[in-house]
């Protein structure tokens, strides 16, 4: 029988469940709640507020007696004053992380040039961009360093994705550290996800095969992905118990779950029942 050894920091974090949270509560007492793009990278998250009547929209216009969820992952300041500007109420759910990271970043703003290290086209990093007066320089992985994208800084501050991995962080920072020597680290890495990045550094070490679950619109489970696939090349990135293939588990004895900061609990518990069946 397979014994199946599921992380202690596995599903919501804070920021998700109280997103969540707020758009339930808004379904049961308003009427034309809309969210602009996913109120969490997740698709039954965004399934099952859809069947509580709170649509997805990707662009404001205008509209009467209408709210907006502003999602967990934040927006740019023009967003806010735009969805206003078009009728709608405006509710944020933006993480209070995130929202420490934007504190950060406009105070730091005004003396040194910000730099976020992030992915580039992640709803985030936009929204921590579209707070600065003027346009930070992203970098997604140590390649992305050059002479070219810094030349001419002597004053960086450098801010991190809520989701970043810790050790993506420390290479780039190698890299930056050799063109701006004063560059200085602002970590603003989350608990949440420093704490899952621990985990899956461990799981793969101790089981024969890992089930990374979470949609694959999400940072946070494709960096624990990515972990545990350089650890343990049976590592396979499920959205659901729909995924799964028997033939991952034949010759394994203990298997390893974790699932991403946006996964609902029930749908790691249909995955732990489904492999469960299988010996």
């Amino acid at each position: 029988m397979l014994k199946i050894n599921v992380a202690k920091s596995s599903g919501f974090c804070f920021g998700v469940r109280r997103a969540i949270d707020i758009s339930n509560d808004l379904s049961g007492k308003s009427k034309n709640v809309r969210v602009l793009g996913d109120i969490v990278h997740n698709s039954f998250v965004v399934r099952d507020l859809k069947k509580k009547g709170i649509k997805k929209i990707r662009s404001i216009r205008k509209t009467k007696e209408s709210t907006l969820i502003i999602s967990s992952h934040g927006a740019p300041k023009k967003v806010f004053s735009t969805a206003r500007q078009c009728g709608y109420k405006v509710v944020d759910a933006t993480c209070p992380k995130v929202k420490d990271i934007y504190r950060i970043a406009k105070r730091l703003e005004n003396t040194n040039k910000i730099i976020i290290i992030g992915d580039a086209g992640h709803d985030e990093v936009k929204g921590i961009a579209g707070q600065l007066k003027k346009r930070p320089i992203t970098l997604e992985k140590p390649v992305d360093v050059s002479k070219r994208k810094l030349t001419g800084i002597k004053k960086a501050a450098v801010i991190t994705q809520s989701t970043q991995d810790i050790e993506n962080i420390t290479n780039i920072m190698n890299r930056i550290h050799k063109i701006i020597p004063k560059a200085r680290l602002y970590n603003t890495t989350c608990r949440t996800t420093v704490v899952k990045q621990n985990d899956i550094r461990t799981l793969p070490k101790e089981n024969d095969v890992i089930l990374i679950i979470g949609s694959k619109t999400s940072a946070n489970t494709k960096r624990l992905y990515q972990i545990s696939k350089r650890i343990n090349p049976s590592t396979y990135w499920i959205e659901s118990n729909k995924s799964l293939k028997k033939i991952w588990f034949k010759n394994a004895k203990k298997v390893g779950v974790m699932a991403g900061a946006s996964t609902p609990d029930h749908i790691t518990r249909s995955v732990v029942k489904t492999v469960r069946e299988y010996k």
